[in-house]
Formats: C-alpha cells, structure tokens, sequence
C-alpha cells in the first residue's frame, strides 16, 4: 500500500513538472504561398493547435486541411475536392524537436535562433523535416517563427494538366506559434 501512495505522489509530480514545462496554442498560423507567372496562390490556416515542452524541446502542431482560407472560394473548393483532398486527409501536422533548445532561456526576454528536425504529414505522406527557427520570449510566452520550402509533389498532390503552370514546384510555407505557458 505504501509503495502504491509513493508512486502515486511520484506520478503525480511528474506530470505537473511536465505541464509547468509545456507551452501550448489553438490559433497557431500556418501559411503558404505559390508563385508562378500565370499566378499568385495563398492561403492562410490560423486553428493550428501546437505543443511546446520548452524543456526536451518536443514540438507538435495539428491542423484541420479544411482551415485553410483562400482569396476566393473557387481555390478553396479546388483545394479541398482536388488537390488536398481534405474529406480523405483531414488532418496534417509536424512532430520534431527543437536540437538546441538549450539556447533558449524561457525565464528572460529574447530572441534565439535554433534547430529542428522531425516528421510532417500530409495527406498520410510522412517526410523528414529539418530547418531552423526564430523564438522570441517575451513576458514568459514565446513566438516560433520558420519558413520552409514544400513541393506538392512529395506529398502526392495530383496538380491537373490545367493548372500545372499556375501552381509552382515548390511552395513557401510560413510557420507562426505565439505560445502562452501552460
């Protein structure tokens, strides 16, 4: 009985260390731009929902495919029924951790640049992904900030003979966390 109180008590310090470690969002932004001479594509997901151990360095982010909000609801549609086929892949996501997390000083205002690498999916396509990161502290919350570089094509995005010259080879995807501690 004793031994099952212990690690009770034990389990239980544990998990509020971790949650006292951890930084979270629900309105997390992921953006991504595609420029060809016949066209400009964007659009912007803003309910991304991200974890942060600012400990490990572990980062998570989700995100629902039908978030993403285009200039005009034609793109929308052709995004969701076409390309991302959004009701067959719902979701996409990141799992990695910050390598150097130890450069970044949680308790003082400040920008750090740092490392990561880990796995994205979309559309059940799962790559390695490595880049750098801007963490801003301030006020005991911190702002992730990276821009990576994707192509469709590596995530099986099927890009109609139609559209080939309006969406480019690769897309610049903008990543912005604001983080409050949990």
């Amino acid at each position: 009985m004793r031994n099952k109180i212990y690690l009770t008590l034990l389990v239980a310090f544990t998990l509020t260390n971790l949650k006292a470690q951890q930084y979270i969002t629900k309105t997390g932004i992921v953006k991504f731009f595609s420029h060809t001479t016949l066209e400009d594509i964007k659009a912007e997901n803003r309910k991304v929902v991200s974890v942060l151990d600012s400990k490990t360095g572990v980062m998570e982010f989700t995100m629902l495919m039908k978030g993403f909000d285009f200039p005009n609801q034609l793109m929308e549609d052709h995004f969701n029924e076409s390309y991302a086929e959004s009701s067959k892949f719902p979701k996409a996501g990141f799992k990695g951790t910050i390598t150097d997390i130890s450069k970044v000083n949680f308790s003082k205002d400040g920008t750090y640049t740092v490392n990561y690498t880990g796995k994205m999916t979309l559309k059940d396509v799962t790559k390695d992904i490595t880049g750098t990161a801007t963490i801003v502290v301030k006020g005991g919350n911190a702002t992730a900030t990276s821009k990576i570089k994707v192509k469709p094509s590596d995530y099986n995005f099927k890009i109609p003979a139609t559209a080939v010259g309006k969406i480019s080879d690769e897309m610049d995807v903008d990543i912005i966390m604001d983080y409050k501690k949990k």
